[in-house]
């Protein structure tokens, strides 16, 4: 398991600007800035082999939007706000979040044009 001093996480909190230089780092965001780094420092999937998608065994909502997926820690930032979860006894379950991001680019379909 990869483990990150205070300074790296402090320093990747004030990059994706959840803190200001002189501030304090909430404790309920340090497993999120963690759940960041653990996704930049992962080895990226070859590029002739993209990672194929697969069905979650376990999803984990904890206090304070902490998430975990497998026991992982999900990679990134989750937004504060409401989640919507459906329980399936008969078929996958499903939990829609919010997540944070600097920008979204959404593309046209060609058969859409």
């Amino acid at each position: 398991m990869l483990e990150f001093t205070d300074a790296q996480v402090r320093a990747k909190a004030i990059q994706l600007g959840l803190i200001g230089e002189s501030d304090d780092l909430p404790r309920h965001l340090r497993s999120r800035i963690v759940a960041a780094l653990t996704q930049e420092t992962a080895a990226p999937p070859a590029e002739d082999e993209p990672a194929q998608p697969r069905l979650a065994r376990e999803v984990v909502v904890q206090p304070r939007g902490v998430v975990l997926v497998d026991g992982r820690p999900f990679p990134w930032l989750v937004a504060d706000e409401p989640m919507d979860i459906h329980l399936s006894g008969s078929g996958p379950s499903t939990v829609r979040l919010t997540l944070l991001t600097d920008s979204v680019q959404v593309l046209k379909s060609r058969e859409s044009e």
